[in-house]
Order: C-alpha cells, then sequence, then structure tokens
C-alpha cells in the first residue's frame, strides 16, 4: 500500500505544464503562458505589456493551462491548476472578472459573440460565465460560473465552438467528442446533444475547425493520442476522414523507434486554406495535411524542420490572416534542471499566398530579426535565460511523460481501488 502512495506522488512529480502560446485574431498582440507567468507583447506599440490585476485573488497562483482569444479580439481568458478563470480586457490590459472554479482547470472558450466564456475542469464538468455588463474600464466584477454540461468524471482535454457559434464541442480523455447545441439562455444549461463523434481509440487531445469560402460552415478537425488526425461532419458526427501521423512521425522523431510515443499535442488551421499545422509528440518540427473539403479527405503533404534541431512544438496559434504561424516549446516545473521553465517562440511564414495547395506552399522560418516586434519580442516571450538544445531535449520527454500520465486511462486492481477512494481529498475529514 506504501508503494502505491509512492507511485502516485511519483507522478505528481512528473505532472510539469506545457507552455502555450495565443495569438490576437487582428495580430495586434501575442500571449505566452509558461507555468504560472502570463507575457503578452503588443504588436501595435512594438513593447511588452504591463499586466494590471486588482482582483481579490491577482494573477496566476499556478500552471496556467488553457489561454484563448475571443473572436472579436476584445476578451482574453486565462485559466489553470489554481482553479482561477481570469478574463482580461485586451484595450488595457486589465483582469475585468476572475471565477473561482471547483476543480483545476483544463481549457477554456469564449462564445463567437464575445458574450460567455466557457471552461472546463479535471472533472468533466463545462461552466459558463456570463459577460454581460462587463466593461473593462471598471472595478473588477465577481462573476460566478453556472454548469453548462457534464462527461461522467472525465477529463474534458478541448473546447470549441463551431464556426456559426450554434454548437460547442467538447473532448474528452475517454476517446469521444460531445457536439451540444448552445442555448439562448446558456446559464439554465444546455440539454439538447446534437451528435457524439465517436472513433479516437485513445484520449482526444484538441480541436479546430476548418472553413473556406466554399465551405463556411467549416468541417471539425480533431488530433488524439491514437497518431491520428480526424474530419468530421458534425451535425450527423460522421467520420469523414483518418489521417495516420505516428508512422511519418516517428520515423522523423528522435529516434525513429516504436517507443516514441506520436501523440497528436495541437492542430492549427490556417484561415480560408486547406492547411493544417500538426504537433506530435515525436516530431523535430510540424506536420503539413492538405484537406480537401469536396472530397473530403486529408493528406500528409509535408514535414516542415523550425531550424533548430530538438524543437517540439507545444502549441500552435494563428490570426485571421493567415499570414503567419506562432509556436511555441518548452515547459514548467521542470525537474532535473537549473531552469524552472522554458521556452522558446519560433514563427513560419508563407503560408497566406495565391496558391493554397499546401503541397506547393514555400513554408519558411522567419529568423529573429524577421519576427514581428524581432529581438525585443522574444525577449518578451521567452525571457532572458539561454538555453542549451539538450535542455529542450529532457524537458520534451517530461512533456510527454506529464501527458501519458494525466491523459492515459490507468488500470487499478480492486485493492488499490479502495485505496484512493479512501485517500481523495473531499472525502477526508476536515478538522
Amino acid at each position: 500500500m506504501e508503494d502505491a502512495l509512492n507511485e502516485g506522488e511519483n507522478n505528481k512529480e512528473l505532472e510539469v505544464a506545457p507552455a502555450l502560446i495565443a495569438v490576437h485574431p487582428t495580430q495586434d498582440s501575442v500571449a505566452v503562458a509558461v507555468g504560472s507567468d502570463l507575457r503578452v507583447f503588443d504588436l501595435r506599440e512594438g513593447c511588452g505589456v504591463h499586466l494590471t490585476d486588482d482582483s481579490v485573488e491577482p494573477f496566476h497562483k499556478n500552471s496556467i493551462r488553457a489561454i484563448r482569444y475571443g473572436a472579436n479580439g476584445k476578451y482574453f481568458v486565462s485559466a489553470g491548476d489554481d482553479k482561477l478563470v481570469k478574463i482580461w480586457s485586451t484595450n488595457n490590459w486589465r483582469c475585468i472578472s476572475s471565477v473561482c472554479s471547483e476543480k483545476r482547470v483544463s481549457t477554456v472558450a469564449i462564445s463567437k459573440d464575445g458574450l460567455y466564456v466557457c471552461f472546463a475542469d479535471k472533472f468533466g464538468v463545462v461552466w459558463v460565465v456570463d459577460l454581460h455588463g462587463i466593461d473593462g474600464s471598471e472595478a473588477p466584477v465577481n462573476k460566478k460560473a453556472a454548469p453548462l454540461l457534464a462527461h461522467y468524471c472525465s477529463i474534458i482535454t478541448s473546447l470549441e465552438f463551431s464556426p456559426d457559434g450554434r454548437f460547442i464541442l467538447s473532448a474528452d480523455r475517454d476517446f469521444k467528442i460531445r457536439v451540444t447545441v448552445f442555448p439562448e439562455n446558456p446559464l439554465d444549461g444546455a440539454h439538447e446533444i446534437q451528435s457524439f463523434c465517436l472513433g479516437h481509440s485513445e484520449f482526444v487531445s484538441c480541436l479546430a475547425f476548418i472553413c473556406t469560402v466554399d465551405y463556411p460552415q467549416g468541417f471539425l478537425l480533431s488530433g488524439s493520442g491514437d497518431s491520428t488526425v480526424r474530419l468530421w461532419e458534425i451535425d450527423s458526427g460522421s467520420l469523414l476522414h483518418t489521417c495516420e501521423v505516428g508512422h511519418k512521425a516517428g520515423h522523423l522523431g528522435s529516434n525513429g523507434s516504436k517507443e516514441d510515443c506520436s501523440a497528436v499535442i495541437d492542430l492549427c488551421t490556417i484561415p480560408d486554406h486547406n492547411i493544417v499545422a500538426v504537433a506530435t509528440q515525436s516530431l523535430q518540427g510540424i506536420m503539413i495535411l492538405s484537406c480537401d473539403l469536396s472530397s473530403q479527405s486529408l493528406n500528409i503533404a509535408k514535414v516542415v524542420s523550425t531550424g533548430a534541431e530538438n524543437y517540439i512544438p507545444t502549441s500552435f496559434a494563428c490570426s485571421c490572416s493567415g499570414e503567419l504561424l506562432w509556436m511555441i516549446t518548452g515547459v514548467s516545473k521542470f525537474r532535473g534542471s537549473d531552469y524552472n521553465s522554458l521556452a522558446r517562440v519560433r514563427v513560419l511564414s508563407g503560408f497566406n499566398t495565391s496558391n493554397a495547395n499546401s503541397a506547393e506552399q514555400k513554408v519558411i522560418v522567419l529568423g529573429d530579426n524577421e519576427v514581428p516586434g524581432a529581438e525585443k519580442l522574444l525577449h518578451k516571450l521567452q525571457g532572458s535565460v539561454s538555453v542549451k538544445e539538450d535542455v529542450f531535449v529532457a524537458a520534451a520527454e517530461a512533456v510527454k511523460t506529464a501527458m501519458c500520465n494525466l491523459l492515459i486511462k490507468k488500470q487499478y486492481s480492486a485493492e488499490r481501488r479502495e485505496f484512493r477512494k479512501r485517500t481523495r481529498n473531499d472525502k477526508k475529514t476536515k478538522q
């Protein structure tokens, strides 16, 4: 029994937090989260942003697990392990509301009209916060979240609104994607399920929509621990195509061994193009998929090196213009190293051309001086610490281990299950 307890403690030690990146819809600013540190760079003014937080619980005290700009760029949301959901006004970068969650937060989303913030916790509940009446120029407003929907005791890994705002989609550790009608009065709960998208054989890690001028309603893309990217029609939940990316990623990974984990980490679609950028845990670079919406198929078009030998992206972001693809690699709480947190930003260009065929796109990695904001931006978002390449290799392995510990379901003996029930924090008697 003591060994079982030690095993749980060791798993907690490995729970590092990957670095995250988000871009304003019109590329006015770029935000990065590394651990509890939220860093923002204003691309219009060419300088770092000073965040102001006068709420009762100022700033984040633990790892940030999700960041998101709203579709209109008015609001920005950050949330994470400290059970706080912070809503920021991007006009002056003040925290206008700080919402307390009952559990640690795993993902966030903002409705297309910018009137509701939704967040999910690690117990499988999606909550909604009403933003009506919030003015960024006033003092922080205390808001309470209302339950919107729930997955049965399963960690929710991703939330997305459909392009037309009719549906909210939630993916979880138990391989499923739920498509729910977003109601007119979300505070009363969402009770109408449109469909389920079923087919993945491991946890669903990320969701994204791909839309073009000919298909404005869009199609859903999902990435998973089963090393696939899948294309869905959400009204019926129909699986349209499956693209196996694991073999390609493993072949081009750090050592090409079968033990390499090729779970999909993140997806990013380039607006108004048929291009999908994919990051996996084994690929030092990014994979570009071509999506033919007329034939409803996905194909691997190319693999792009990021110019650094040991660069495995942990997060993607792209503005509405689709001109640049922003990416970051890094972790926080990285034990066994002299660095508590690591971050390195890279920017890819060449997507927004007249030729939308991804196989013929000349995607290039911008040099440090070519990145918008140049050295000032990199200094703000990455920090001033210079890190050796081999440290990022170890960090990538730590992220891989942490993701597996968190999302791959463990099998316990009957004795172990009873022990876990007795030692749950919410079952302990408060002194």
